[in-house]
């Protein structure tokens, strides 16, 4: 069935003259379906870990758009928990997380191979979209990436500048790097699982490798991204990998050959146009539209899709927004998307 599939033709290099498009967020509360499933479930948590809500919500889009692709409905701070993390979600703020700033938090952490007793609902909820989905619709597993993972665990929450990550790295440097070293290793334990599940393509979500710069940013986003990619690989041939470094800027160009992945997926800040001319030329690339435009809709819409599925139409390419659908999108703009993506040549 693979080779039917478009989004998995794309990662394995093929040039297509409509590209397969999926969208970051793309089961969330935008959908009047998806609000109503959360409230059955009671709250955020409870959502990603009851496996016949989590897969209800995953086909949701899929039912009303026909997207290539699903993505598993979970979320990337489930890696801290399942470690021992202390993890809740304030309404209207996001999460919260018990810290690791010290020696002493970072050794009450649980080992690795602990993490699969929390964690198995996920995997359930990916075995039941396995045999749900639609046939041509290719299943996408995912984990955040170790730094990005780190951020949340050594400040508690989302900061705007990374800040207290970035005092640990500089301020305990040995205990920074024990915490990433952790991450690493249950994010290749996590994803494997989710690939014996039955997620047919991975991708690591690094959205916050952006502040990091220079030598900080091969040392803490490429190379874990690298050994992630690399364990993947020699577990389960042939699962193609998604990289997503958002906001690298310059340092998007050669991320596909640094790391192993099979696609680079690009944030908004970048042009498609250099984007195709320094990035795709080592592969598959997934990208780029601002979100704003679900919001917004109209010509505005219309015209800048159409502008990146022709800048990417020379080399694989996967469409998609450059970050997470917001919730104040409007649905109705995001079927125009699809349709202008699929019927653009005819434009």
């Amino acid at each position: 069935m693979a080779e039917t599939k478009k989004l998995l033709r794309a990662l394995a290099g093929e040039v297509q003259d409509v590209p397969p498009i999926w969208m970051m967020r793309q089961a969330g509360r935008y959908l009047p379906e998806y609000r109503a499933t959360r409230a059955q479930a009671g709250d955020f948590l409870s959502l990603c870990y009851n496996p016949e809500l989590a897969a209800e919500v995953t086909l949701q889009p899929i039912r009303r758009y026909g997207f290539d692709a699903a993505i598993l409905f979970a979320d990337i701070l489930l890696v801290p928990q399942a470690l021992g993390a202390d993890l809740w979600f304030v309404t209207g703020e996001g999460p919260r997380l018990s810290t690791i700033t010290q020696q002493s938090e970072f050794d009450a952490l649980k080992p690795v191979a602990d993490i699969h007793e929390t964690l198995s609902p996920v995997y359930e909820t990916v075995r039941i979209l396995s045999r749900e989905l639609p046939s041509e619709t290719t299943l996408i597993g995912f984990a955040g990436a170790p730094w990005t993972v780190a951020t949340y665990m050594i400040a508690g929450r989302g900061t705007p500048d990374q800040g207290p990550a970035h005092a640990l790295r500089e301020g305990n440097t040995a205990l920074f790097e024990a915490l990433l070293e952790r991450i690493t290793q249950a994010t290749i334990e996590y994803l494997s699982a989710q690939i014996e599940a039955g997620a047919e393509v991975v991708k690591i979500f690094d959205s916050w490798a952006g502040s990091l710069k220079g030598e900080a940013f091969q040392k803490y986003a490429v190379e874990p991204c690298r050994v992630i990619t690399q364990a993947i690989k020699e577990r389960h041939p042939g699962i193609p990998v998604i990289g997503f470094p958002r906001e690298a800027g310059d340092a998007y160009v050669g991320f596909a050959k640094a790391t192993g992945v099979d696609c680079v997926a690009l944030d908004n800040s970048v042009s498609p146009d250099w984007a195709a001319e320094h990035v795709q030329v080592d592969g598959c690339v997934q990208g780029n539209l601002a979100s704003s435009h679900m919001v917004t809709g109209g010509q505005a819409l219309v015209d800048e899709t159409r502008r990146i599925v022709q800048a990417f139409s020379k080399g694989p390419h996967i469409f998609n927004l450059g970050h997470g659908i917001t919730p104040d999108a409007d649905p109705e703009n995001v079927q125009l998307m699809i349709d202008t993506v699929r019927s653009w040549r005819d434009g």
